[in-house]
């Protein structure tokens, strides 16, 4: 780190993060990026719907940002914020962070971009394959995995939304029920009418060979084969440090059904702590890698104002001394 004191410090350094770097980079702020390094898709082998970037590795998209943010100024350094609170400034708004090792560093703004875990039904194998032949987004796996015998294994009410997506992808879908209760008449004849074949029986773990899935093991011992599997993540936002601040996570729910947490914020990232912004997975639990670095963008705008409207102020208030 060049300084101790910058004009905005960004938690969290993909995709999100580094868009907000660009931008604020490219207006003349002085920017520390801090990042664990625990991208949230780095399990994946490609980024999809990202436009003019389609299949790009997640690393290497990462290493892009990282290059052109720094190459306007941006500094980018390893590292874990543990905590952040507010600086007792009376003229002026202004944070310290502190890393897992001891570094405090101050900021006049801060840009949270932590993004969120995915945790996974507790399904030995799942884990292992995740990102792999493991999925939950059609858009962002549908097309890898087309005209394959898909799984989707039911955790929860959505299981049935789950399976008729994907029957878009493929026309060979199981539904495995696994521990989820009886499916109404109603989704019984919803899944017969799209061909989507339904298997009762917890599902005990994963069939592989050669390092590849290759079926569903239930507890009765049957193995059911397969080349992909669908679950349902749960998405919990990685929201420590926003939390150190007195933000606290909140339920998003989907279908009336609980999918994750989230910290809330305004349509530009701006959060309940006045120069505090939030963009990413941390705040939109949905949203991909395009639509994170949009975010990032949108939040990096509006840091910028922030400070405009505060640099003002205060020239005004030295002026008139």
């Amino acid at each position: 780190m060049k300084r101790q004191r910058y004009d905005v410090v960004i938690v969290g350094g993909g995709a999100a993060g580094l868009s907000g770097a660009l931008a604020l980079a490219r207006a003349r702020r002085s920017v520390l990026v801090i990042d664990a390094g625990e991208p949230r898709n780095a399990p994946a082998s490609h980024v999809h719907n990202y436009l003019g970037r389609e299949s790009t590795p997640p690393g290497e998209l990462l290493a892009i940002g990282r290059s052109e943010a720094a190459g306007y100024g941006a500094e980018i350094v390893a590292g874990r914020v543990a905590s952040a609170e507010r600086l007792p400034d009376a003229e002026a708004q202004g944070f310290r962070v502190v890393t897992e090792d001891g570094r405090s560093i101050e900021a006049r703004r801060l840009l949270v971009t932590t993004g969120l875990v995915d945790e996974l039904p507790p399904v030995p194998g799942l884990a292992e394959r995740w990102g792999r032949e493991v999925l939950h987004c059609p858009y962002c796996h549908g097309h890898e995995v087309a005209d394959r015998p898909i799984g989707v294994l039911a955790t929860g009410p959505l299981a049935v939304h789950q399976a008729l997506m994907w029957r878009q992808w493929s026309d060979d879908v199981t539904l495995f029920l696994h521990t989820v209760p009886a499916l109404s008449a109603e989704e019984h004849e919803e899944l017969a009418a799209r061909g989507v074949a339904v298997v009762d029986g917890e599902v005990a773990g994963l069939e592989t060979a050669d390092d590849r899935f290759t079926g569903v093991r239930l507890a009765s011992g049957r193995v059911v084969p397969r080349e992909a599997l669908v679950v349902q993540a749960r998405f919990t936002a990685r929201s420590a440090v926003l939390e150190s601040l007195g933000l606290k996570p909140v339920a998003q729910e989907m279908g009336g059904t609980v999918i994750g947490t989230y910290v809330p914020t305004d349509p530009t990232g701006a959060t309940e702590v006045p120069g505090v912004w939030a963009a990413g997975n941390v705040t939109r639990l949905t949203e991909q890698v395009i639509g994170a670095a949009a975010a990032g963008l949108m939040a990096a705008g509006a840091v910028n104002g922030d400070l405009i409207a505060e640099d003002t102020r205060l020239a005004v208030a030295a002026r008139r001394a």
